[in-house]
């Protein structure tokens, strides 16, 4: 039993931080990401375990010559160190595209509801369990709208390199009076190809964009043509 707890208070701390901690687990279970239910439910449990330790697991030196007790310090580095854990759920799959940026928040926050119900804060850490909850279960339609709504046309390209690409793009794009807000093109040196990315203003033409598509597909060694229309 720690120190200045009951046995009883203890276990309860410990249990409801694994429960609030399971509650946000659940939710990026169902979306079959890395850091699931488990791996909530440890951080929570862990956060709450550290905070109890940092405030009463050196109570037995108070009072001795020279040691001052500074409650805060040791949970202090939760929120510091969770964060290596955070970074290891955030995947770099292709050009301007991230995932796991909201599992690694979750784990944040849930390091700190941890805290709080280590510390006896049980509402402040219901209550942000179920703010949590609201955030990504609730909250995700409308980001899905925003993002519609703010996210501009892309076209994608993968074409044998040669020369003149960049030109035959701006060739098409002129051709189909379409405003082109940024291009880039990345190089292959094993598979000699080259893959260009095209954004275009959210206002464009739905049908201008797709004659440009079609003008892209017979594009002379093209391999492979995606597009993101709004």
């Amino acid at each position: 039993m720690i120190e200045g707890l009951s046995w009883q208070e203890t276990i309860l701390r410990l249990l409801l931080a694994a429960i609030l901690g399971g509650l946000v687990g659940i939710e990026r279970q169902r979306l079959e990401w890395a850091a699931g239910l488990r791996t909530h439910m440890l951080v929570c449990l862990g956060s709450s375990l550290i905070m109890m330790v940092s405030s009463f697991g050196f109570s037995d030196i108070l009072g001795t010559p020279n040691v001052n007790l500074d409650p805060s310090r040791v949970a202090a580095q939760v929120v510091s160190g969770i964060g290596f854990l955070g970074a290891g759920t955030i995947l770099f799959l292709k050009h301007e595209v991230v995932r796991g940026l909201t599992t690694a928040a979750g784990l944040w926050t849930v390091a700190g509801i941890g805290l709080a119900v280590g510390g006896g804060m049980y509402i402040a850490a219901s209550a942000a369990t179920v703010l949590v909850l609201i955030v990504l279960v609730l909250v995700k339609p409308y980001k899905k709208k925003i993002t519609r709504m703010t996210q501009p046309n892309e076209i994608y390209l993968a074409a044998k390199k040669k020369e003149g690409i960049l030109q035959y793009v701006e060739g098409v794009t002129e051709n189909n009076n379409l405003v082109v807000t940024d291009i880039s093109i990345h190089h292959s040196d094993k598979n000699e190809v080259e893959q260009v990315y095209i954004k275009f203003s959210k206002n464009t033409d739905a049908g201008s964009l797709r004659s440009a598509i079609d003008a892209f597909n017979q594009m002379p060694g093209i391999q492979v043509v995606r597009c993101k229309i709004k």
